[in-house]
């Protein structure tokens, strides 16, 4: 990080004034003159040099706001991941390594960039939600991304699970309800550079079938019951991660997998997620 400003001390300040000095009269009035006006000068640059040393980051924050932010950012996404979510028990490299990647504070708004990697959800917009750090770490690993997968992803919000997973997995397919959340989602994620994501508008109870079969689904919002189309998308052997219940009740985050034709699935934990929308 480069010089943001440099301070000059009292001390140089009446050196240069004793020096612009040297040379004028020596009358005993002139003399106590500058004795007076050296303590006076003393006095205010020494309060001044407390000031600064009291609120040196303070002003070094206000003088350099982009660097400093940025290392904070940092920061915050190092401890987000050691504190949240590799603290309580996520230990797939690949995806601790795409959480540690993504600017997740570029998935907010500005003005709540500062609590992007704080442990808890985020408003987005349109009554829907960035989820919570450790939800979207544990939906990834729970689908086991391998690189050669497709997968596809229902509730794009503001594409941060996409993210997440085009650092992981060939190729991302994401739909949201919402128009102007998906496309604000899709400029943003082509912004960053995920060639690999394919992002539409639309309804996900249907899924995405001229791109199916999927290796994995990924559902961001809360369903009632399981939608039939996206299990006919889902691959055999393949895996599906989605909340259900009711807004009004305690939902379940339900690990659904497909072996030889047969459904199953397994209820991890409860959750709170925004409900399903549906087109009307």
């Amino acid at each position: 990080m480069g010089e943001c400003c440099t301070l000059h001390t009292g001390y140089e300040m009446l050196r240069t004034n004793r020096k612009y000095s040297a040379g004028r009269s020596k009358s005993p009035w002139l003399t106590f003159t500058q004795r007076g006006q050296t303590i006076i000068l003393t006095l205010i640059f020494g309060f001044i040099a407390q000031f600064i040393s009291n609120n040196i980051s303070f002003i070094v924050d206000w003088g350099c706001p982009a660097a400093i932010a940025a290392d904070r950012l940092e920061e915050g996404r190092h401890l987000m991941v050691t504190q949240q979510i590799k603290a309580r028990g996520i230990e797939d490299k690949t995806v601790l390594r795409a959480m540690s990647k993504v600017p997740r504070h570029l998935f907010v708004s500005k003005k709540l960039s500062s609590r992007a990697y704080g442990d808890f959800p985020l408003p987005i917009g349109h009554g829907q939600t960035i989820s919570q750090p450790y939800i979207v770490a544990y939906m990834t690993e729970v689908v086991q991304p391998k690189p050669h997968q497709r997968i596809l992803e229902i509730g794009t919000g503001s594409g941060y699970q996409a993210a997440i997973l085009a650092e992981l997995v060939d190729k991302v397919y994401t739909m949201e309800i919402v128009p102007e959340l998906a496309k604000d989602a899709k400029i943003l994620l082509k912004k960053l550079g995920y060639t690999n994501v394919e992002a539409m508008q639309g309804d996900g109870y249907y899924g995405w079938a001229e791109a199916s079969p999927f290796d994995a689904i990924v559902v961001t919002a809360a369903a009632e019951f399981i939608p039939p189309p996206l299990l006919k998308q889902l691959k055999e052997g393949g895996r599906m991660i989605i909340p259900v219940g009711s807004p009004l009740y305690v939902q379940h985050l339900m690990l659904v997998e497909k072996n030889q034709g047969r459904i199953t699935t397994r209820n991890l934990m409860p959750v709170r997620f925004v409900p399903f929308r549906r087109s009307k």
